[in-house]
């Protein structure tokens, strides 16, 4: 019951929380008691421009976050010298100027490639050092400005006389709490997310305020809820393989519940309700059963595609654990219990390389495990940048370029990458070499005969009508092979977290009616709205859907590489000739 205690990543989970507890306890009850829960929602919020800055220049998220707060702070400070103005009202104005800032820098300014997804939403599963050193320097600073300021805050906040005599009308006594606060949701932002930031700060000082009316016993009341809460609901996001920050606020937002129902009921103990029902919760999670070992080895796949190739190679020879799952956006992915052990037990891990999965090395690192990685993109002979111009793939890192990740999207990269798959899987286990000698010959035979077949199929339409639009930057290896011209994307960006401006969409109707493009092709895992607005605006169709970032779900007529590979060239065949006709595949 207890085993996952005994995971690495699982204890650096807890000890971020143990050392949240403190700075989230004291600032959170300061937030109840001050009325500022809005604030510390917001500023995690906020935090976003900051995210996209540090992507896109190449530094701290951190750094961006805690910068962004700064700047977040000092507009609520400033804005709230107007006494017309409400509190909550300068919130919601300093909010919407960082979120504005934040829109226009992922869409105009960098493209978006950011990626901001662990801590908008927050990872306890991918905990670092300096994540541990950021929790530790904020419960730190929570104690030494409590210590110093919390007599000012609770003369002025409750006791306007007292606050006279004390002095405590200073302005820069708001401002240390604002700070304090901004700064221990900033530090919050690794183990919940922006979006769950309340789960921590405000939730278990407004549980434990049903209970008592002392600051004192509060304050200690909220840290130890929320070491509590925390570590309770890590192990129960390993027990049900749910994602940690999201369970946590569901065990803390339950308690809460629980206590304020239990102020209504007679004759009841609060705290004993409340643990009596976390003991419900906890006997329902069960025990986690281990894996059988049955001698094979055991290799993780991060995308779809890679996961298909690599099953293809490896046949009943390998166990094989595919990461991110059929038809979803790869650009939204968040670690679950199961992936980071899934690194814990392998043998190897196959990576497509590029943004996609980029995650890889760090859930390598917070597991501990000793893997072979493989990064499939890395034996390309050549790669494309996001302008669709080739690149030498000269083993350098690149990290500093945009790299298209979609090398699958050409069936001889992915015969290129079949064949390293076998070179490692060789290496790996010698002792079956002759059956994934075997299983490469026969795949690659198919992926031979499948490039031919879409050329051949291609080849029936003039080259002055081989123009496309797509929903974001994911075809150009597709569009290389077979010559056809990618004319713009609705998303002009190689992730689909990207949003087009107005004036982008507005340039790229005209090019579709100056191109006489004949369709636009949305993709199986984004939301096709604005595709389906340009095809009215324009006169194309959006009928015909690709997969671009991901397989289709299991048993569907796309799930696997080949069969992805001739939907998409079958629906580009259709919407290229007004669907007229597709590709035969036989």
């Amino acid at each position: 019951m207890f085993e996952p205690f005994t995971l690495p990543y699982v204890q650096e989970g807890i000890i971020e929380i143990l050392l949240l507890s403190v700075a989230a306890g004291l600032v959170g009850s300061w937030v109840v008691l001050r009325g500022l829960s809005f604030y510390s929602h917001a500023i995690g919020t906020a935090a976003f421009p900051g995210l996209v800055l540090a992507d896109g220049l190449s530094f701290s998220p951190a750094l961006g976050a805690f910068g962004m707060a700064g700047v977040f702070t000092a507009l609520s400070a400033l804005i709230s010298r107007s006494k017309r103005t409400a509190a909550d009202s300068v919130t919601a104005l300093a909010l919407v100027s960082c979120l504005a800032a934040g829109v226009i820098l992922a869409s105009d300014v960098f493209s978006s490639g950011a990626n901001i997804d662990t801590l908008l939403f927050g990872s306890l599963l991918a905990i670092g050092p300096n994540d541990l050193w950021l929790a530790g320097g904020a419960a730190a600073l929570a104690i030494i400005v409590t210590r110093l300021c919390a007599t000012h805050w609770l003369a002025k906040g409750f006791d306007e006389e007292s606050a006279l005599n004390l002095k405590s009308g200073s302005a820069w006594f708001d401002v240390a709490l604002l700070g304090v606060v901004a700064i221990t949701v900033t530090a919050s932002l690794s183990a919940v997310g922006a979006l769950l930031v309340s789960a921590m700060i405000v939730i278990p000082a407004a549980t434990v305020r049903m209970l008592t009316h002392r600051v004192f016993t509060l304050q200690v009341g909220t840290v130890a809820l929320v070491a509590a809460e925390g570590t309770i609901g890590l192990w129960l996001s390993v027990q049900t393989n749910a994602p940690p920050g999201a369970t946590i606020a569901v065990v803390s937002g339950s308690v809460f519940g629980l206590v304020l129902l239990a102020r209504f009921v007679r004759n009841s103990r609060p705290v004993a309700v409340a643990l009596a029902a976390l003991g419900v919760i906890l006997f329902a999670a069960g025990c986690g059963g281990s894996t059988s070992d049955n001698g094979k080895l055991n290799v993780v796949a991060t995308t779809t595609q890679a996961a298909d190739l690599v099953g293809n190679v490896g046949g009943k020879e390998v166990n094989v654990t595919r990461i991110l799952e059929p038809n979803t956006d790869p650009h939204d992915y968040e670690p679950r219990p199961s992936d980071v052990q899934a690194f814990v037990d392998a043998d190897l891990v196959f990576r497509s390389g590029g943004h996609l999965d980029e995650w890889t090395q760090q859930l390598i690192d917070d597991s501990g495990s000793d893997a072979a990685v493989v990064d499939l993109s890395s034996g390309l002979p050549v790669v494309l940048q996001s302008d669709g111009a080739e690149h030498e793939h000269d083993g350098e890192d690149h990290s500093g370029e945009e790299i298209d990740p979609h090398w699958w999207q050409d069936p001889v990269n992915a015969r290129a990458a079949v064949g390293a798959i076998e070179s490692a899987l060789v290496e790996a286990d010698p002792t079956r070499k002759n059956a994934f000698q075997a299983n490469t010959k026969a795949y690659e035979s198919r992926l031979t005969s499948l490039d031919r077949s879409i050329a051949r199929c291609f080849k029936s339409v003039p080259d002055d009508q081989r123009k496309i639009v797509t929903d974001h930057d994911a075809f150009n290896y597709l569009a290389a092979r077979y010559e056809i011209e990618v004319v713009g994307a609705v998303i002009p960006a190689l992730t689909t977290q990207a949003q087009p401006s107005a004036g982008d969409l507005a340039d790229l109707e005209q090019t579709i009616k100056d191109e006489n493009v004949k369709a636009i092709f949305p993709e199986s895992s984004v939301p096709q709205r604005l595709s389906d607005a340009l095809a009215n605006d324009t006169g194309a169709t959006s009928e015909y859907e690709l997969h671009g970032d991901t397989l289709g779900p299991d048993g569907s007529d796309s799930s696997t590489y080949i069969t992805m590979m001739q939907s998409n060239a079958n629906n580009l065949m259709l919407g290229l000739t007004g669907g007229k006709r597709g590709c035969d595949f036989g």
